[in-house]
């Protein structure tokens, strides 16, 4: 499978499940979005979207969530800023289960850095969104991360309080 989603064989997807059931199908959403046309990627994005994040949180989330993180970063992705906006997603949403919901949005906030390297992006689109997301991880708060928010920041390795950097230079 490539670079990007390396391991994603090794999860039992089969055991685990999304908001319609059985994850078994995540595998081939997240191998469309990574290596898919614009179209494809899309549509395999808004069915993860459904599945994972846009109604709450479920064990497959927690799986799919370093292999988004993949996705977000890989510049042939074409849905790149989509991937960004589902990873917010996901930390905004519950879980029936708050250790379901706690795990998936500690995947979410241990991204905290590639979200800051993202915001700093060529792709204006992806800049915004991994702003976006920033901003979501900065000002998280939730009854099952509240104790874990201590150790996650994203302190901006592309501040530049003098302005002088042009958009994307970081």
């Amino acid at each position: 499978m490539g670079t990007i989603l390396k391991g994603m064989s090794r999860v039992r997807w089969h055991e685990l499940t999304h908001a319609y059931g059985s994850a078994e199908g995540v595998p081939g959403r997240l191998s469309r979005v990574a290596w898919g046309d614009a179209r494809t990627s899309t549509d395999a994005l808004s069915d993860l979207g459904l599945w994972l994040g846009e109604l709450a949180v479920f064990d497959a989330t927690v799986a799919a969530v370093p292999f988004l993180w993949d996705l977000a970063v890989t510049e042939a992705v074409t849905c790149r800023p989509g991937v960004i906006e589902l990873l917010q997603a996901i930390l905004e949403h519950n879980a029936s289960q708050i250790e379901v919901q706690h795990a998936a949005h500690l995947a979410v906030l241990g991204g905290a850095s590639t979200a800051n390297l993202l915001a700093c992006d060529g792709d204006p689109a992806v800049r915004a969104a991994a702003s976006e997301l920033t901003m979501a991880i900065d000002s998280h708060v939730c009854d099952s991360c509240r104790p874990a928010r201590r150790l996650v920041s994203t302190s901006s390795v592309c501040e530049d309080p003098g302005g002088r950097r042009p958009p994307g230079s970081c």
